[in-house]
């Protein structure tokens, strides 16, 4: 029987963006497994109520410790010095971690990482250095002592095998599993009135106000169809820019003139969020760096037909149905593309990313690690 610790020590509830959806959905399937299992989920104090329903199910506990997920240096210094000792006391010999956070030493523990991107060795310029020197440590500890690694792609594997000169039978591809319930939506209405929008007249992204999201691009985009020119709908919504980000892409707003055409809705809920996929004209997605990119693949599960650059896996893990822009920065080529998309939804093969199918694979990937 699989009896492993999840390490969720990292998560900081609605602060780690992808990663957050993808273990809660990875979670979500071991609920629904047939085969025997035993999870202890290693929470943190100020996130152990976001997991406590999980613990509901017999198969499931928590393990508490004094951690606090948002002091972010505290938590690693304790992870590097105290976390081996936690799990032994605990009799825990076997820890699954599904993010590249580790102990220093094993110490007597066997761990299983996975590896999502190393976007801090290929954009280096966008990290203060502490992160890079963290990241950096990590992976190669990751790689040196960890039993096994999963890579959330094929593209991130290829990434870590040539970067570390790693054997290939130590890391596993398995795609992130996705979860969207098409039913949960809510009426358009409510939400044309909100953002003063109407149905396939407007454009819709998801990202985060981080350089390689490249989301400048795509209002130079819209500062250039507001001229009038393209024929194209100049009207853009950007879910999921809060704090500091939203705050400066405000600004860029005021200089470009875009404050009536971009609407910043923040953090959004799935129900609206599935709405502005459903009814969107198409859905763009200008990131140039992706371990996975999840919502393109959200969205094309929408029926939207997704723009998106050719960059890193975003071809891969849309499985070349979406339509490419080869130059994320060219302007004028996004407005070309933007004209005349083409709909190939009816050939995306979504059973790639069924909750199950990916969660029997987690399954016996760690049960092969473990025993």
């Amino acid at each position: 029987m699989l009896d492993i610790a999840v390490d969720l020590l990292w998560l900081r509830p609605r602060k780690v963006g992808g990663t957050e959806f993808y273990i809660r959905n990875l979670l979500d399937g071991f609920l629904r497994l047939e085969e025997p299992f035993h999870l202890s989920l290693m929470v943190s104090e100020d996130n152990r109520e976001t997991f406590s329903h999980y613990a509901q199910d017999e198969r499931i506990d928590l393990l508490e410790t004094k951690v606090i997920s948002a002091n972010i240096a505290g938590r690693i210094l304790w992870q590097f010095f105290c976390q081996n000792r936690f799990l032994r006391k605990h009799g825990i010999r076997k820890c699954f971690t599904p993010v590249y956070c580790r102990t220093l030493v094993n110490g007597g523990i066997t761990y299983v990482n996975v590896i999502h991107d190393l976007q801090a060795a290929h954009y280096p310029e966008y990290h203060p250095f502490h992160e890079i020197a963290y990241s950096k440590l990590c992976w190669w500890l990751d790689v040196h002592f960890s039993a096994h690694l999963i890579a959330i792609s094929e593209w991130v594997r290829e990434d870590v095998i040539k970067r570390y000169r790693l054997q290939p039978d130590k890391i596993t591809a398995v795609y992130n599993p996705i979860t969207v319930d098409r039913e949960q939506t809510v009426p358009f209405e409510r939400l044309a009135e909100k953002y003063q929008i109407e149905k396939k007249e407007f454009y819709y992204t998801v990202a985060q106000m981080i350089p390689h999201k490249n989301l400048e691009t795509l209002l130079a985009v819209f500062e250039e169809i507001k001229k009038g020119q393209s024929g194209l709908p100049c009207k853009l919504l950007i879910s999921g820019v809060n704090g500091d980000g939203r705050k400066a892409l405000e600004r860029q707003l005021g200089d470009r003139g875009l404050t009536q055409e971009v609407v910043l809705t923040g953090f959004v809920e799935n129900e609206e969020r599935n709405t502005l996929y459903r009814d969107c004209r198409a859905f763009l997605f200008p990131s140039v760096f992706e371990g996975f990119g999840m919502p393109p693949v959200e969205a094309m599960l929408f029926g939207a037909v997704v723009i998106a650059t050719d960059r890193t896996c975003v071809p891969e893990v849309t499985q070349g149905k979406a339509n490419y822009v080869k130059d994320p920065y060219d302007v004028q080529e996004w407005i070309r593309v933007m004209r005349c998309p083409v709909d190939r939804i009816a050939e995306v093969d979504f059973d790639a990313y069924d909750q199950m199918k990916l969660t029997k694979k987690y399954y016996q990937v760690l049960s092969e690690v473990f025993d």
